[in-house]
C-alpha cells in the first residue's frame, strides 16, 4: 500500500468528522480523555531518546503534556487549548498529613477535594464531597464559582489564533460542560444514586446549577474562540462495564434535557463539532447522544458488553463519529505483546475506518503501567494500516 499523505492534519480531521473519507485515519492524543499518564510519557520518551521535562497537564488523572516531538513522531492530527480556572480561585496541590499518611490534595472551584496518597501516587480520588449533607434549601447559599468569570480565559483566544494561524493541525477544547458528574462530586456517588431514586426535586435543582455555570462559561469562551475550534469536548459517564449506571428513564426525564439545551446553546454559536464523552457500555444512550446534537462519541470502549466495534458502526456510523475505540485498553494493551497491540488495532481499523466517521485515539487514557513498545505499536500501527485506498 502507498503511504502518502495528501491534506493537512486539520482537513484530514474535518473530513472524517464530516462523514468524509480522508486519505488516512487522523490520530489525536493529549486532551483529557486522550492522554497519556506521566509514567507512561516519561517511559516512552526515554524509549525514543526524547529530551523533555514531564509537566502536568491534568492533576486529577495525572497527565502529561505530550511534547511536540513526541506528537510529531506519532503523526498526532490534532491539538489541544483549555481555559483556566477563575484568578479568584486559591487553588493548586497542598501536602498533608491525614489517616497516618501524606496526602497530595486539590480542592477545585466547586469546593471538591480530590486526594493522592504519597504510597499510590497515581492519579487522585475525591475525598471530600462538599454537598453530601446538603438540602435544597441550602443550594442557593452555596458560593458556586462563577462560569462567564473572565479571568478564566484571559490568553485563550491568543492561543487558538497562534495554532489556527501558525500550524496545520485541528485545534480541540479540553473537557467542559460536565452538567451531571459534577453533581455527583458534589453530593457523593453514592447518596446521588439514593437522590435520583428518592429525591428528584434536590437532583433538578443541583443539574440546574451546574447547567448555569457551564452555559454561563460557554457564553464567553465562545465568544472567545467559537470561530477557532474545530472540536468541543463535553461529557458526563452514564455507563459501567455491563451497562448503564442509572436507569436510562431517569437520564431522560432529568439529566438530557439540561444536556441537550446545553449542547444546542454551543452549535448555536460555533460551528465547531460537538464531542460527548461517556465511558462504559453506552449503547443505549447513543440514540440519545445524537438526539441531543452531538457528533461524535468518545472513548468508544469496546471491551464493554455490547460495544463491539463492526456492530457500533453498522447500527450508528452514519449518524455519529467514533472517536477512540483503537484498542482494547482494559487487557491487550498493558498486558499484552506489541504483536497482539497491532492485531487488535488493525481490526479496530477494519471496522471503524470504513467511510471516513472515524478518529484513532486508544480508550481512554494510556495509563501509566503501560510498556512504551506497546505504545508505539498502537499509534504506528495506525498510521501504518489506516490509510484509504
Amino acid at each position: 500500500m502507498t503511504r502518502r499523505e495528501t491534506l493537512t492534519p486539520r482537513e484530514r480531521v474535518l473530513k472524517a468528522l464530516n462523514h468524509e473519507t480522508p486519505d488516512r485515519v487522523p490520530i489525536d492524543l493529549g486532551g483529557n480523555q486522550t492522554g497519556i499518564h506521566r509514567n507512561a510519557y516519561r517511559n516512552l520518551i526515554a524509549h525514543l531518546g526524547i529530551q523533555d521535562e514531564v509537566r502536568l497537564m491534568d492533576a486529577v488523572q495525572q497527565l502529561a503534556q505530550p511534547c511536540e516531538a513526541l506528537l510529531t513522531r506519532l503523526h498526532v492530527d490534532t491539538r489541544y487549548i483549555a481555559a483556566g480556572a477563575a484568578s479568584s480561585w486559591k487553588g493548586g496541590i497542598v501536602e498533608t498529613q491525614r489517616d497516618g499518611k501524606r496526602w497530595a490534595d486539590l480542592t477545585d472551584e466547586f469546593g471538591v477535594r480530590w486526594s493522592m496518597p504519597e504510597d499510590a501516587p497515581y492519579y487522585m480520588d475525591i475525598t471530600l464531597h462538599p454537598l453530601a449533607q446538603a438540602t435544597i434549601k441550602d443550594l442557593p447559599g452555596y458560593p458556586w464559582p462563577k462560569g462567564d468569570d473572565p479571568t478564566r480565559f484571559a490568553g485563550l483566544r491568543d492561543r487558538a489564533l497562534a495554532l489556527r494561524r501558525d500550524t496545520p493541525y485541528a485545534v480541540v477544547s479540553g473537557i467542559s460542560g460536565v452538567v451531571y458528574e459534577t453533581c455527583w462530586y458534589l453530593r457523593g456517588l453514592e447518596q446521588w444514586f439514593c437522590d435520583l431514586m428518592t429525591n428528584t426535586e434536590f437532583c433538578a435543582a443541583l443539574l440546574d446549577q451546574t447547567l448555569r455555570f457551564w452555559l454561563d462559561w460557554f457564553r464567553v469562551f465562545l465568544d472567545e474562540v467559537g470561530d477557532l475550534v474545530d472540536v468541543i469536548m463535553i461529557g458526563d459517564d452514564l455507563a459501567g462495564q455491563n451497562g448503564p449506571l442509572f436507569s436510562p428513564a431517569l437520564y431522560r426525564r432529568l439529566v438530557k434535557p439540561r444536556q441537550k439545551q446545553l449542547v444546542h446553546s454551543i452549535r448555536s454559536r460555533t460551528n465547531a463539532k460537538i464531542w460527548y464523552h461517556t465511558c462504559g457500555a453506552c449503547t443505549e444512550f447513543i440514540p440519545d447522544i445524537i438526539d441531543n446534537g452531538a457528533h461524535i462519541l468518545n472513548p468508544v470502549q469496546i471491551s464493554a458488553r455490547g460495544m463491539n466495534p463492526a456492530d457500533l458502526k453498522r447500527r450508528f456510523g452514519d449518524r455519529i463519529v467514533f472517536w477512540g475505540g483503537g484498542v482494547d485498553a482494559q487487557r491487550i494493551l498493558p498486558r499484552g505483546t506489541p504483536d497482539e497491540v497491532a492485531a487488535d488495532v488493525r481490526r479496530n481499523l477494519e471496522a471503524f475506518m470504513p467511510g471516513g466517521g472515524y478518529v484513532f485515539n486508544n480508550v481512554h487514557n494510556i495509563q501509566g503501567e503501560v510498556p512504551p513498545e506497546n505504545v508505539l505499536a498502537l499509534f504506528d500501527t495506525a498510521w501504518e494500516f489506516g490509510f484509504y485506498g
